[in-house]
């Protein structure tokens, strides 16, 4: 890789403004000042400084992030704010992405990468990593809930789910709210909704816990997030393979 692509990559500054600081002697590599940016590097071996601080070369990110309610999950949106408008601008250089989606009104457990290959395995159905939610449901569910959705569940436009995992958590009589875990291993559109509007139920609070062994941190407020650890990046690596 060109050094002065890797500076540009990692943030350091523009195309010009990391000409101007190898033109200053602000870089060096392998302890020596460089002034041409063409030269070719191994951002695995080589150490690169500027003005004294050192610059790792990083491909990826990945971030968990706690997705708060009224925020889309896309990289761009013409209205609403999304979750790349939450990072930092030296996170959005990356070109990062939301892994699958949650949708505008439900908070919790989202991946940010620009690993392309990885959220393609996180989401590919043939995978099979399952998703843990927790809902608030009004409406009384049948009797058998748990059975039908083990079962699958038929949805309003034909389409019969996979099998899912449905805990009931609590039920307010007086409210007629009951409070639910439940574990899919697939992602359609609107589908925890779709799914308990099929069993006459209507899902009023939705939040994402866990993503396969990725579970949200609990000292993450709403809109906050944190790179991955060296455990969960690794957990996210075993997928690719």
């Amino acid at each position: 890789m060109r050094l002065d692509k890797l500076l540009a990559n990692m943030a350091v500054g523009s195309r010009k403004e990391v000409k101007q600081l190898l033109k200053a002697k602000k870089v060096t590599l392998n302890n020596h000042v460089v002034k041409d940016g063409s030269i070719k590097i191994n951002p695995d071996s080589d150490s690169i400084h500027v003005d004294g601080y050192p610059v790792i070369y990083q491909e990826f990110i990945y971030l968990m992030l706690h997705k708060p309610p009224g925020v889309v999950s896309a990289t761009t949106d013409a209205k609403d704010k999304t979750v790349i408008d939450l990072l930092s601008e030296q996170e959005r250089h990356f070109q990062p992405f939301p892994v699958g989606r949650l949708d505008k009104d439900t908070e919790g457990l989202l991946l940010i990468t620009n690993d392309g290959d990885l959220g393609h395995h996180l989401t590919s159905p043939n995978k099979n990593v399952p998703k843990m939610y927790r809902a608030k449901v009004k409406g009384e569910l049948p009797q058998d809930v748990i059975q039908q959705f083990a079962d699958g569940v038929t949805l309003e436009d034909g389409y019969f789910t996979k099998p899912a995992k449905l805990e009931i958590l609590s039920v307010d009589e007086e409210s007629g709210v009951s409070e639910v875990q439940i574990e899919i291993t697939e992602g359609k559109f609107h589908q925890i909704k779709r799914m308990f509007e099929a069993v006459q139920g209507k899902v009023i609070y939705l939040k994402r816990h866990r993503m396969g062994e990725l579970t949200l941190d609990d000292q993450l407020a709403r809109g906050a997030y944190r790179p991955l650890t060296e455990e969960e990046v690794a957990y996210c690596y075993s997928l690719k393979k």
